[in-house]
């Protein structure tokens, strides 16, 4: 078995202890290094020959969100840290995890099992067999049947797509609105367009994506889905209306 060599970056001991702790348990990772000094760790990563760095965020003289940066891409990284609200800027940096203090065994091996997995799915093979945990760190993985998977800040969500009311275009990211919650996710409206059933869903707007049948009422160029008015935009408003026409609403 090829084992990803790994180092730990972390301004406490006692984190550095943890994951050199949980690291001894899988058989597949090899601790290569642990510091407290994350220019040395820099150094280390550029220098090639690392397959996966464990990365505190809050350090002195240069913080993860830096380190990433500066290192780019030359390694699988994950997050170690107490601040979840660095979450959404790492994925902009195409981290493969991110694990909030304290780190729970359990959650530390998923973590890297899926980095494991996508170095196993990177090498060639004769028949590769796609692995859930191996597909890119992409917001929504896949479709199947009535729900769909997405990305949120710590853990990949199903959401059943007959409770989404309609989803928001924030640049980057996207906020899908059902009757019980607001779900944010990394993504791009045409990606997510792509992906939901045009049966049942159609773009009104640059910024939203709606679900037909959560339509309460129409009023000029505007649409009213439990309690929010979502504007109809000049680009879209022919097909909506020869859709709603269709539906003989």
């Amino acid at each position: 078995m090829t084992k990803l060599k790994c180092i730990a970056v972390d301004d406490e001991p006692l984190a550095l202890d943890i994951i050199e702790d949980y690291v001894s348990k899988i058989p597949f990772l090899e601790l290569v290094k642990r510091t407290e000094n994350a220019i040395e760790a820099l150094q280390l990563v550029q220098a090639g020959g690392i397959d996966l760095v464990f990365l505190d965020i809050q350090m002195p003289e240069l913080t993860g969100i830096q380190f990433l940066k500066i290192a780019n891409n030359k390694a699988s990284y994950i997050l170690t840290t107490a601040y979840s609200q660095y979450a959404l800027e790492s994925y902009d940096l195409n981290v493969s995890d991110y694990l909030l203090k304290p780190i729970a065994f359990d959650r530390f091996y998923k973590a890297v099992e899926k980095v494991h997995n996508q170095n196993k799915a990177a090498e060639p093979a004769p028949a590769p067999q796609p692995v859930l945990t191996s597909a890119p760190f992409t917001a929504v993985n896949h479709i199947v049947q009535d729900f769909i998977f997405v990305k949120t800040e710590h853990k990949i969500q199903k959401i059943q797509l007959d409770d989404i009311l309609f989803i928001e275009g924030l640049k980057d990211y996207i906020s899908i609105y059902t009757k019980a919650e607001r779900v944010i996710t990394l993504q791009n409206m045409k990606k997510m367009e792509e992906t939901l059933p045009q049966a049942q869903f159609i773009r009104v707007h640059k910024s939203y994506i709606i679900s037909l049948d959560k339509i309460e009422s129409i009023e000029r160029s505007r649409i009213a889905i439990n309690g929010k008015v979502i504007p109809i935009g000049d680009t879209y408003r022919d097909e909506f209306f020869r859709r709603i026409d269709n539906k003989n609403i």
